[in-house]
């Protein structure tokens, strides 16, 4: 096939105005008006309104493109104009006529061209105002959805996200946002490859399930098309992944034997080697017609549903071990998609990796990702939970609409099943646990609806495209037919209570959730990321930019509630900021620890959430300008191959005001050593009750073997003795003599510990900030003038000593340190 993109020449104008300005292909109407300064940074600000008005009206773009006489297209069979993604309705115009009008960005639109081309040709598309198309539909049916949301919103296919979120602006953009093209069929053209593995005695058969279609221009009868099908020749060829080809296969059945495979883990728990498929389509005198080469890791993933002593297992098997998911939720990087590529794409992955996350939930109130994404997933082996495209809404299931998302499903399906990265193919997010309850106003025949296309066509539609990925109705579930989806004991749950119900970080200890895919904290981005969008009259949490800038309306006073009963008040933004992240960073450890050191009845964290879609407070533990939050610190400790985590008693789990008439405060602490590793490891555990100067009082330390895939319990140990306030323990876990997981327990809130001034000092050599303290020093912060620092370790707890840090990433000037109940 001949494959020419139409991405030059590109000119856009608001059809209500005469004047026509440059464009970008692909790209987006936010992008070309930000490039002819005819909008302002939507971002900055309440700019987002402006922003928001402006797709109020119709877009047109247009190009010219020469198809002169001779060219090699016009020698094809067949010419097909192809969009891979239109945002979103879209009138399409070739030569004046009206091609089609789609209504789904989620959707790659092919069409047949070739009578229609000159040697001059026009290609025209009308974008049509998102706003006014959801207005109308709810007008006409008021179905609802997330209240974050404009009205309307599930009624058009478009990326939910972009009409606004808790977390998100109201910023629904529209354009060309992936490539536009011209493809040359010459006789006949591959689709629907499909590669099934089967593993057995250590050896791995690939056979390569594929349809190949004739070009219809090319033949005056149905005999001759039915010839040339059968005499097109397919060659299957597999490279290994040190590029050594290995295999070839000509002929039918397309099957290839590979003995001693390199087998694709999960990252943690081996490596990544990727194997290269690929298939011609030649006809018979030996020309190649089309070719499709994809990456693929030899491996089985699944989910266990495996009934045990507590009801239900959830947990991803890959090649027949069970591992602990950890990871996060994954949004759109941007509102402005054409800001998204692979580089950006790749560093936020990479951190994931360099965190030790295993596991990326692509969430679905946004859009499928492009192939980049998935590519580099592969090569990091980060296994992903893939939601449909379907979020916190409800859907009217008419005859057209089905249509519609069947060949949306069906595309992206395909699209994406070869990927070693793929784990699971998930319905939607949280629809069956709010129709259920018949939120949304969900009744009767939406409810109905709801079942159909989650339980019955999508299920049905997977076996058939893709029956080797695990298909799961909803997130959160039980497995279907709205039986209690958040279920303690079964399936995958959502947990707010921390946070949303404001109870304490220590809830997160009266449950064993077998999968835990949501849960989450919220805080303020680095100061640095709040100067990108505000004035300085206007950096104050409670002020109107900043409100603007925090869509949860209730999360400023949740998060000053969570304060106050943590530190002691904030005297600066800048104080807030770092206290606002280290609760963040403490609710989440809460959980993530809990929930290691009961692997086996629970078998997966994946915290909300990864990212920003724009510079905003959030739950996101990396900033919209990729800056890291304390939260992204402490998961690359609590997700650690071998963590030790202490499940302490004291003022947190029973008071709730110093003012309270109870007992008096039970002091103990219960070590767990948690190894999430292939293998054993023989390791030393130590512990020290200190002072607020670091000073030992009491120590005692333990040798242990910890099996692969395993965690270890230690005896509870009293602390009676220790006094409430000035009183801390530390920990360890010792390999070989190195430190490889730490940290310490408080038994009263920070705001109430006397805390000792550990005079810190930091000086930089070489690649390395040293940090020194002469006391107790707890979540020690290290940044620079442009807090764009990415360090091998930041907010970490010292026990007086020093500490050498590497940097990864920015300069290391003008270095500030500080820690926490020292004012600076």
């Amino acid at each position: 096939m001949i494959t020419r993109y139409l991405h030059d020449n590109w000119e856009m104008r608001r059809t209500d105005q005469d004047k026509w300005y440059k464009a970008t292909v692909p790209g987006t109407v936010y992008t070309d008006l930000l490039d002819n300064g005819l909008m302002e940074d939507p971002y900055y600000r309440d700019n987002e309104d402006k922003a928001l008005r402006l797709m109020d009206y119709d877009y047109e773009y247009r190009m010219n493109f020469a198809l002169p006489k001779g060219d090699e297209l016009m020698d094809c069979d067949e010419v097909l104009l192809k969009f891979e993604m239109l945002d979103t309705v879209a009138d399409i115009y070739l030569n004046g006529n009206l091609v089609d009008s789609v209504c789904n960005m989620h959707r790659t639109f092919e069409y047949g061209v070739k009578d229609s081309l000159k040697a001059q040709n026009e290609l025209r598309i009308v974008f049509h105002s998102p706003n006014a198309f959801i207005k109308k539909e709810f007008e006409n049916d008021p179905v609802l959805g997330s209240e974050d949301c404009s009205k309307g919103f599930p009624k058009l296919r478009k990326a939910h996200y972009m009409f606004g979120w808790d977390w998100g602006p109201r910023l629904p953009d529209a354009g060309i946002m992936r490539p536009v093209s011209l493809v040359g069929v010459k006789k006949a053209r591959l689709y629907d490859v499909y590669v099934i593995q089967d593993h057995e005695d250590g050896k791995v058969t690939l056979t390569v399930d594929h349809k190949y279609r004739a070009a219809h221009c090319a033949f005056e009868s149905a005999t001759d098309y039915h010839n040339l099908l059968n005499k097109c020749i397919t060659t299957v060829t597999v490279t290994d992944p040190d590029g050594k080809e290995i295999a070839t296969n000509v002929g039918a059945p397309y099957s290839i034997a590979i003995e001693n495979p390199q087998l694709w883990w999960p990252n943690g728990y081996g490596k990544q080697p990727l194997y290269t498929v690929r298939v011609e389509l030649k006809d018979s005198e030996g020309e190649l017609l089309d070719a499709w080469e994809k990456r693929i890791g030899l491996r089985t993933m699944t989910i266990s549903r495996e009934k045990d002593e507590y009801g239900e297992e959830f947990c991803h098997v890959v090649n027949g071990i069970k591992i602990f998911a950890m990871g996060a939720d994954y949004i759109p990087q941007d509102n402005i998609l054409s800001r998204v590529n692979k580089e950006r794409t790749r560093q936020l992955l990479q951190h994931c990796a360099d965190s030790h996350f295993n596991c990326i939930r692509v969430w679905g109130g946004g859009y499928y990702p492009e192939d980049d994404f998935y590519d580099i997933c592969d090569e990091l082996g980060l296994v992903v939970w893939q939601d449909l495209m379907f979020a916190c809404a409800v859907y009217r299931l008419t005859e057209d609409f089905e249509k519609n998302i069947i060949e949306e499903v069906s595309q992206n399906v395909e699209r994406l099943r070869h990927h070693a990265s793929l784990g699971l193919w998930c319905g939607n997010n949280e629809m069956e646990l709010f129709v259920g309850q018949e939120h949304w106003g969900a009744k009767f025949t939406l409810k109905s609806d709801y079942v159909k296309m989650y339980e019955y066509l999508f299920p049905k539609l997977l076996k058939t495209l893709d029956p080797q990925t695990y298909y799961w109705p909803a997130s959160p579930s039980s497995g279907g037919g709205f039986d209690d989806p958040n279920d303690e004991s079964r399936g995958d749950a959502h947990y707010w209570e921390v946070w949303h119900g404001n109870q304490p970080f220590t809830a997160y200890r009266q449950f064993h959730f077998r999968y835990l895919s949501e849960f989450g904290f919220q805080s303020f981005p680095s100061v640095k990321t709040i100067e990108t969008f505000t004035e300085p009259e206007d950096r104050n949490i409670f002020s109107y930019v900043m409100e603007k800038h925090q869509r949860n309306n209730a999360a400023n006073g949740k998060i000053m509630n969570y304060m106050s009963q943590t530190f002691l008040y904030p005297e600066s933004l800048e104080e807030l900021v770092y206290y606002s992240q280290l609760l963040q960073a403490e609710a989440i450890r809460y959980g993530v620890e809990h929930f290691r050191r009961n692997r086996g009845r629970c078998m997966g964290t994946v915290y909300w959430q990864l990212n920003d879609c724009w510079p905003v407070a959030s739950w996101a533990s990396i900033d919209y300008e990729g800056r890291w939050k304390a939260l992204q610190y402490y998961a690359k400790r609590f997700y650690a191959p071998i963590l030790i985590s202490c499940e302490e008693k004291g003022y947190l789990d029973q008071r709730v005001s110093v003012n309270d008439e109870a007992d008096p405060i039970k002091k103990s602490i219960r070590l767990n050593v948690q190894n999430e590793t292939m293998d054993s490891h023989e390791l030393e555990v130590r512990w020290q009750l200190r002072n607020s100067k670091a000073v030992v009082i009491e120590e005692g330390a333990e040798n242990i073997t910890v099996e692969p895939l395993s965690t270890k319990w230690f005896e509870e140990k009293d602390m009676d003795q220790a006094d409430l306030h000035e009183n801390y323990v530390s920990y360890q876990v010792l390999e070989n003599g190195d430190v490889i997981s730490e940290g310490t327990v408080l038994f009263c809130p920070p705001k109430h510990f006397k805390f000792a001034d550990p005079e810190l000092k930091v000086t930089v050599e070489g690649d390395e900030i040293v940090v020194s303290a002469e006391a107790y020093a707890k979540s020690i912060e290290i940044r620079n003038d442009n807090d764009d620092l990415l360090l091998s370790d930041n907010y970490f707890d010292l026990n007086a000593g020093t500490k050498r840090v590497r940097i990864l990433g920015g300069k290391p000037e003008g270095i500030r340190v500080r820690s926490v109940g020292i004012r600076l």
